[in-house]
């Protein structure tokens, strides 16, 4: 009987391998058709190119054993991406936080500001959301962080904690990396430094749904900086932006389209 538990046990965990597998493919393959669409949208914008066929498609899948090396061998790709329109939402803005008129920029004060403690207002971190939520498709949006040695972005889910302390995590409902002074940071639990690399001055983020991804792009290289994948998303999520000291900015790159 123990050899046969033992043998049910090991076919259990290749099961559950073969699993984990399978969705980590179906992650890597959003990642793929998200780069291809974009190639295609941007190749239609010019007359002297042809549309990416699928078997264009098939060859860069064939080529690349991880569709994330996709981003540095195809740079025009991600450089043709339409962004999310995004703004600021003020009144999710903790009080030493201060929005500029257009909901573009963020900047962290000296001074706390007396204003509403509204049950959306984050009154312990300095983090503010962008107004429009998303709990659908595939959405892109770029941030310039130039000049802002601590910061974090990402998504936030709606119910993450906004009174208290965050720990950002992907189970506290957060997927967002951070810069803290020459080092970047992944916020998983526990936390995790990123590679050494350059710096970037303006961070990429890509959200997808249906398939729970958020990817992280150094936007100046096309660099790709890591993604969270297999989150079973199931209420709607924000952008993030977070601050660490105060007189340091962030911008969001403006955009043109509602999604992709």
């Amino acid at each position: 009987m123990e050899k046969n538990l033992q043998v049910i046990q090991e076919n259990l965990n290749a099961i559950y391998k073969e699993i984990s597998k399978l969705q980590e493919q179906m992650d890597q393959q959003d990642n793929i058709i998200f780069l291809m669409e974009e190639a295609r949208r941007k190749r239609r914008m010019s007359d002297d190119t042809q549309t990416l066929s699928v078997t264009d498609g098939a060859q860069l899948v064939e080529k690349f054993d991880h569709p994330y090396l996709l981003d540095i061998a195809s740079e025009e790709v991600i450089g043709g991406i339409k962004h999310v329109s995004v703004t600021l939402d003020v009144e999710t803005a903790n009080p030493w936080l201060e929005v500029s008129e257009d909901r573009k920029s963020v900047r962290r004060t000296g001074t706390r500001r007396n204003l509403p403690d509204t049950g959306k207002r984050f009154t312990y971190w300095a983090c503010v959301l962008g107004s429009e939520g998303f709990t659908s498709g595939r959405h892109y949006w770029e941030v310039e962080v130039t000049g802002n040695r601590c910061w974090d972005l990402g998504v936030a889910a709606e119910s993450v904690e906004r009174k208290g302390a965050v720990t950002l995590s992907p189970e506290t409902g957060c997927w967002t990396i951070g810069r803290f002074y020459d080092g970047m940071w992944v916020y998983t639990s526990p936390v995790s430094r990123l590679p050494a690399g350059p710096i970037p001055g303006r961070v990429g983020v890509y959200l997808s749904y249906e398939s729970g991804t958020v990817s992280f792009y150094n936007a100046e290289t096309k660099y790709h900086l890591h993604t969270f994948t297999g989150n079973k998303v199931t209420e709607k999520l924000y952008p993030y932006f977070g601050f660490g000291y105060k007189n340091q900015w962030l911008r969001i790159c403006s955009g043109s389209a509602a999604g992709l």
